[in-house]
């Protein structure tokens, strides 16, 4: 048998944030191929004045867009009053504080980019294979 036909790449799994109780983000396992070839989309090239070649550079925003979307499927229990865990809001403007806020890409992508802690804790997640090959 290959081992190329015992990958899962669409191993989906259900982690809890250890500190925001209820909190549970649905996580994608993205086989290192396939975030070569997010990496390859989000790479532009430009002509360099300095060397007159064309050199290589990465869109990093235009990367966590494609990234955050193939990863993050969901999540559920993001209550108002677990965001300034996560990052500096204004909750002034929310009805109920135990309301969730619902789950878009736009709204992973946001908390992506502006929570250093949520962005961490992701990234030890998937940064574990182990994770991936537990029993559900």
């Amino acid at each position: 048998m290959d081992l190329k036909n015992l990958i899962s790449s669409t191993k989906t799994i259900k982690v809890e944030h250890p500190e925001l109780e209820g909190f549970i983000v649905d996580l994608q396992y993205i086989p290192r191929e396939k975030l070569r070839k997010i990496a390859d989309r989000a790479t532009t090239q430009k002509f360099s004045k300095k060397t007159h070649q064309p050199e290589e550079s990465i869109d990093n925003a235009r990367f966590l867009e494609m990234y955050v979307e193939e990863l993050i499927k969901g999540w559920t229990g993001l209550k108002y009053k677990y965001l300034p865990e996560l990052l500096p809001v204004d909750l002034e403007v929310v009805e109920s504080e135990d309301s969730e806020l619902e789950f878009t890409v736009d709204n992973a992508i946001t908390l992506m980019r502006n929570s250093t802690n949520f962005d961490s804790w992701i990234s030890s997640i998937v940064g574990d294979v182990a994770n991936f090959n537990k029993s559900s």
